[in-house]
């Protein structure tokens, strides 16, 4: 019987986000197509399961991929759906468990193709995870490190300049929020601590724009730290809540 191309990919063309917007693609993946029999069962499920992924119904997408993976292991259609699992939870904005199935993928397929766009993919998610300044900063450190990982052992991969150009961004977010760490302890006379983030600051982020801002701030933050450093040996400084501090 004669052998149709599925208009579906081994390794699909993937559409990934670029900077900060998700409904434009950055590159595609190199393709090499998979020959399936347009009468073989699988033929349909993967039919439908992209066809639903294209129209965004991503639970019902989801639910053909994996009915691919189960009835299919082992075969290329069933690696293919493993990863448009994970896919279908990225787009659907589940980002802890498309984190779950790409870091899966990467540990049971370590060497197919695809991992430089799985290890892009997992950065996005906590990327896109991240938080303002003034929140919890897990998330922009745990991007940050994903993409040093891409870049490091996939330097020649097409996501490796949107990579570098995010750790910039996400660099400085974190100095943004060791600045506004410093101000806080500043705010409420830590003056130690306060200079203390702003040295930390600095050190660490130091071609960033709130390193220059905290280069601005030293000379006041260092005078009342020394201050308060006079108060504590004195035995007079309070704490917040009003009590000698030991």
């Amino acid at each position: 019987m004669l052998r149709y191309r599925l208009g579906l990919f081994l390794l699909l063309s993937l559409f990934i986000t670029s900077c900060t917007k998700l409904s434009q693609p950055l590159k595609f993946w190199q393709t090499r197509e998979v020959k399936i029999r347009e009468d073989s069962p699988v033929y349909e499920l993967l039919t439908r399961a992209e066809r639903y992924f294209q129209r965004g119904q991503y639970d019902l997408a989801y639910q053909y991929y994996e009915e691919v993976r189960n009835k299919y292991p082992g075969t290329p259609e069933a690696v293919l759906a493993e990863l448009r699992l994970a896919d279908t939870k990225f787009w659907s904005g589940d980002y802890i468990e498309a984190i779950t199935l790409y870091e899966d993928f990467e540990k049971f397929y370590p060497n197919n193709e695809a991992i430089p766009y799985v290890v892009f993919q997992i950065g996005t998610c906590y990327y896109l995870l991240r938080q303002p300044p003034d929140r919890d900063p897990t998330f922009a450190k745990k991007a940050i490190e994903t993409y040093q990982r891409l870049i490091q052992n996939f330097p020649q991969s097409p996501y490796t300049l949107e990579a570098q150009k995010r750790i910039r961004e996400l660099r400085e977010l974190l100095a943004s929020h060791e600045l506004y760490v410093a101000q806080f302890y500043f705010k409420i006379k830590y003056y130690r601590s306060a200079y203390q983030r702003l040295l930390y600051l600095i050190e660490n982020y130091p071609e960033t724009i709130s390193a220059e801002k905290a280069r601005s701030l030293i000379p006041r933050y260092y005078r009342l730290a020394l201050r308060e450093t006079e108060e504590l040996n004195r035995g007079v400084k309070k704490d917040f809540f009003g009590g000698p501090v030991p």
